[in-house]
């Protein structure tokens, strides 16, 4: 079982869980969050008056697979939040990480069944 973080910008979260449902994954948990990266911010007016905007709004999808599910929901989440054929900087993260342990509160259920 792994953990799968990604982070990525608003704009393409329905295209992302669109590209999710397609290859049948379709439980996620998805948070507005704020950081600074490559970007670095950006400067914006605000009734005449200048300021840096040093933290950036993106989207946080957490999402829990089992071995067989990991690749096809990575690769459904690079094609889905990557801007352009190439991409750019602020397009987002995707970190995966060992789960040891799931538990299903209504059930009971343990590891992989649980998810």
């Amino acid at each position: 079982m792994k953990y799968i973080v990604a982070i990525i910008q608003p704009s393409r979260l329905e295209a992302v869980k669109e590209s999710l449902s397609k290859v049948e994954v379709f439980r996620l948990t998805v948070s507005d969050v704020q950081g600074i990266g490559r970007q670095k911010g950006h400067t914006e007016v605000y009734r005449g008056h200048e300021y840096q905007v040093n933290l950036i709004r993106k989207v946080k999808l957490e999402i829990a697979v089992n071995e067989e599910f990991v690749e096809p929901t990575v690769e459904a989440i690079i094609k889905a939040a990557r801007t352009g054929e190439e991409g750019k900087i602020g397009d987002g993260k995707i970190f995966i990480l060992p789960l040891e342990e799931v538990l299903r509160i209504r059930t009971g259920e343990r590891g992989s069944e649980a998810i």
